[in-house]
């Protein structure tokens, strides 16, 4: 590794290893922008300190942002910045005791069985439609994940023409699920169906935060779509699966 590497590596490191500023990262996977007070009263932090940190966050080309107004918003700076958040979230540990409160224990159900991760779905429903998608001969992920012929025609009808495609995101690619531990699709087609999904009423956003749910028009469409079960991917109240 080069030295100009390892200054990137460590400058890096070292923005992403402040509990605030990793907080706000987080947040910033659910694809939307967010404004600074917002995330000051996600991380419980004072206005002060977010407007600190979010500077830092957008000198280190982690955010982007842009000016309404008086609003300042901010989002992920770009989809590899959102891949490197999610696998870095992956790699956290499971914690070995369960939630202290019921509030909390239902926030983890919520996002295990459907959230965005950055611009796509994820959590058990992600991972089904993938599964899915492979059983059905739509794609192909012996090496890599690729559509099929025909799978490319399926997207085609589901989205009514196929998302653009360039050199620095694929189509389709694997994306490693932090709740599931398997991947799950991401890349331009995959955001594309999420963005579709969310327009016409599939999966709705739960509160504030990344969690989907799924209602009965949802539930429909996969079953149309894939032949999920979508009842079957949610998680007891008890938490077991």
């Amino acid at each position: 590794m080069s030295t100009a590497s390892q200054i990137a590596l460590t400058r890096l490191a070292g923005l992403l290893a402040d509990g605030t500023r990793a907080a706000f990262c987080l947040a910033l996977l659910d694809g939307r922008a967010w404004t600074a007070g917002e995330l000051a009263r996600h991380a419980g932090v004072a206005p002060s300190t977010a407007s600190e940190h979010l500077s830092r966050l957008v000198a280190g080309g982690v955010l982007a942002e842009e000016h309404q107004g008086r609003h300042r918003y901010v989002r992920l700076a770009d989809p590899a910045v959102a891949q490197l958040i999610e696998d870095m979230a992956t790699h956290d540990p499971p914690a070995a005791a369960p939630p202290a409160t019921l509030r909390v224990a239902g926030s983890r159900r919520a996002l295990a069985f459907a959230r965005t991760c950055y611009d796509h779905l994820a959590g058990r429903l992600g991972v089904a439609i993938t599964d899915a998608l492979t059983g059905r001969g739509l794609l192909e992920r012996e090496t890599g994940f690729a559509f099929t012929e025909a799978g490319v025609a399926w997207l085609g009808d589901v989205l009514g023409g196929l998302p653009p495609v360039t050199g620095r995101r694929p189509l389709a690619r694997p994306c490693l699920d932090w709740t599931e531990r398997r991947p799950h699709l991401a890349g331009s087609a995959r955001a594309a169906l999420c963005r579709h999904a969310l327009r016409e009423g599939w999966v709705t956003r739960v509160g504030s935060g990344r969690a989907l749910g799924v209602g009965p028009a949802g539930a429909e469409a996969f079953s149309r779509l894939l032949d999920l079960d979508v009842a079957a991917l949610r998680p007891s109240p008890d938490g077991a699966a």
